[in-house]
């Protein structure tokens, strides 16, 4: 690949298609000069050995070796067969480097965190990246201190609409690392947005990758959103849909969580389902389910099946790192230890996942066990805070220990809590390898 600037328009929603001659101009009245990348730089061979070097994990690598189990001096470390970076992840941390590499002697910013792991966000500011954060949760970036000049990353999580226009007028370079899962996303739900439906968002609200996909019910006009956090969340708009409740009642537990202008009488009429990618899976499909349910009861099947849709958007690599985590917990763990940001979703959901099951920390990384004390510092799930939870391994017998981590959780970060977990018990990397 050469260093020349490539449109993908076939990802970005706001970018017209390659032609035979080159990029075109992007739809609207205003062309985007050549500053806009999404396929990298052609320097992926260039950053692999400082990326190996950053995130690689000798002790993970060991696992998958010997069918991602581990025993030493009655310490068994059962590893989940999908586990950390995603695809998507990989992509957008290599996409980083490479924007690094290209622009030596560019100010470089990251619109966001690139992915919600602390380790990962920290060795970007080290080689200079500034992270743009909003003042608040949930808030707008101020890219004030963008120059013309300057060089943008846009996070795996994607940008709003807004964010992009604000960007693109000042006229910076723009380096685009949004996970393609998220943008199958976007495409549903402007779609539904283009056809008069209502996008139903099982997400957070004030998540970045949510307020990213609901800024696309805009992109034809003012389209209009609602995000439901879980299921009890789903059945009070179920509870609207079939006049249990008033628009009066609905706006009040959901005038922050939906778009402006938002009127229950009018946009619940035409519904259609999607998720923020992270989400717990089961309940995604589960509320898309309830929600059609509630159309048919309200107003007939006929209704239903013209005026609801829902698709599942959950991406492939969460499914798969939540049914590898059902698929160990079919044996018998002691202890469940998931590695990951305590605000990555996709983390949360496997805590949760894992915690129906069985006693399960959900730590932020490997320094939250400590070997020496016998701690290890975890947040439960639904906490706001830390805990240090001593004994939580027993100093004898044989013990058999779960772990799993999210999809933004380097391998070297799980090795390292594999390794603190086995010197729990004193035992050292000789016995394990």
């Amino acid at each position: 690949m050469s260093d020349s600037p490539v449109k993908d328009s076939a990802d970005r929603p706001d970018i017209a298609p390659v032609g035979p001659k080159g990029p075109r101009a992007p739809v609207g009245p205003d062309p985007i000069p050549d500053v806009y990348f999404r396929k990298g730089f052609g320097l992926k061979a260039e950053v692999q050995e400082e990326l190996a070097s950053d995130y690689n994990g000798r002790l993970v690598d060991l696992l998958r070796e010997r069918e991602f189990t581990l025993t030493a001096g009655g310490v068994t470390v059962r590893l989940a067969r999908e586990f950390g970076f995603c695809y998507g992840v990989e992509r957008a941390v290599d996409y980083a480097y490479q924007t690094r590499r290209k622009f030596p002697d560019r100010r470089v910013f990251l619109a966001g965190e690139i992915i919600h792991n602390p380790h990962v966000n920290a060795k970007l500011r080290e080689m200079g990246v500034e992270i743009l954060i909003p003042a608040q949760i949930g808030g707008k970036i101020d890219y004030g201190v963008v120059r013309p000049d300057d060089v943008v990353i846009l996070p795996a999580f994607g940008v709003t609409i807004e964010d992009f226009e604000k960007l693109r007028e000042i006229g910076c370079v723009m380096v685009d690392t949004t996970c393609g899962s998220v943008l199958n996303v976007w495409k549903r739900v402007e779609s539904y947005a283009r056809d008069g439906y209502t996008a139903l968002i099982h997400g957070k609200y004030y998540h970045e990758e949510t307020r990213a996909t609901a800024s696309q019910t805009a992109k034809h006009g003012p389209g209009h959103y609602i995000v439901v956090r879980n299921m009890d969340e789903a059945r009070a708009v179920c509870d609207f849909i079939e006049g249990k409740v008033s628009a009066e009642a609905l706006m009040t537990q959901f005038g922050h969580t939906v778009s402006p202008g938002f009127d229950p009488d009018r946009d619940l009429k035409r519904i259609g389902v999607a998720n923020q990618t992270t989400m717990l899976a089961r309940e995604s499909l589960a509320i898309g389910v309830e929600v059609g349910a509630a159309m048919i009861r309200a107003h007939g099947e006929e209704y239903a099946n013209a005026n609801f849709k829902t698709f599942d958007t959950i991406c492939s690599a969460t499914q798969e790192r939540q049914d590898a985590v059902v698929e160990l917990l079919t044996d018998p763990l002691d202890v469940m230890v998931v590695i990951g940001g305590f605000n990555s979703s996709n983390t949360l959901s496997l805590a949760a996942l894992c915690s129906e099951s069985v006693r399960t920390y959900h730590v932020e990384d490997a320094g939250a066990i400590d070997p020496v004390a016998g701690t290890i510092r975890h947040r439960p799930l639904g906490a706001k805070a830390e805990v240090d939870t001593p004994s939580w391994l027993p100093d004898e017998g044989p013990v058999r220990v779960g772990i799993t981590a999210g999809a933004s959780t380097p391998n070297n970060k799980i090795g390292d809590a594999v390794a603190r977990i086995f010197a729990t018990r004193r035992i050292g990397s000789q016995a394990i390898e």
